[in-house]
């Protein structure tokens, strides 16, 4: 943990982020979405714009419009399979609420974020139903770490950690081969500066890493994996494929 994490004793800004869209497990309009569940407040506005900033990563600017006909929901489609994630018969609401809404210690929250089934069956927004629930409010999180941490977007990076290394509330991928982080300091790890102003700018960014934590010289599903990862540009997308895509092909 860096020194400007540990200095950062309000808690309050995190949990807000990791609560912020509970009205999307539910399908519920944002303006419509309950303010308490169980006594904990939700669907709150996250501070320091990082909600916007979140959704400029993985979503375009302006009016949405539909884009994928047959499908208007919340249920996230798979960019791997082409099917629909979720299961309503197989996660039960008091799961859901206990593991990922109702949960007081911040880093325990971030852990169950970052591992969570449940999460990633839902999409940012029907209107792009590729994108991904769970890595849209990691990003968020990360974003207002680094933000109440006095750091600028331009100041970030995408960082890899090695296996085992989790950073709270600012790693935003883990697998048991490696971690990636969003932060103002490497560690002189291989990183690449996430840009000047958020926006879909994953392809770039993921290219223009020192050292690619994938076996890209050795294992064609992991060239394949790579191809891909250089072609989508929506953060939450690519964060969700690279998810799936380990779940399926395991090395």
């Amino acid at each position: 943990m860096s020194p400007t994490q540990q200095r950062s004793t309000d808690h309050s800004a995190i949990l807000t982020a990791y609560r912020h869209d509970a009205h999307k497990f539910t399908g519920t309009p944002h303006g419509a979405g309950k303010q308490t569940l169980d006594g904990v407040p939700v669907n709150r506005s996250v501070p320091f714009g990082a909600d916007s900033d979140a959704a400029a990563l993985s979503r375009p600017h302006g009016k949405p419009e539909q884009t994928v006909e047959a499908h208007a929901t919340h249920y996230r489609l798979s960019l791997l399979t082409g099917q629909t994630q979720y299961d309503r018969e197989e996660i039960p609401q008091s799961t859901l609420e206990n593991e990922l809404l109702l949960e007081t210690n911040p880093t325990t929250l971030h852990e169950s974020w970052l591992t969570t089934d449940i999460a990633s069956s839902f999409n940012e927004s029907v209107y792009y139903p590729y994108t991904s629930l769970k890595y849209h409010t990691l990003l968020v999180a990360a974003l207002v770490s680094n933000y109440r941490a006095g750091h600028e977007f331009s100041d970030l990076s995408l960082i890899v950690d090695p296996p085992g290394e989790i950073v709270p509330h600012r790693t935003v991928y883990y697998n048991p081969h490696f971690g990636l982080r969003i932060d103002a300091e490497t560690n002189n790890r291989p990183a690449a500066t996430v840009g000047r102003q958020p926006s879909r700018s994953w392809a770039s960014v993921w290219a223009q890493l020192g050292s690619h934590p994938l076996r890209t010289d050795s294992n064609e599903n992991e060239m394949v994996l790579d191809a891909n990862l250089r072609r989508i540009r929506s953060w939450s997308t690519a964060l969700q494929y690279l998810e799936e895509f380990f779940e399926v092909f395991e090395r």
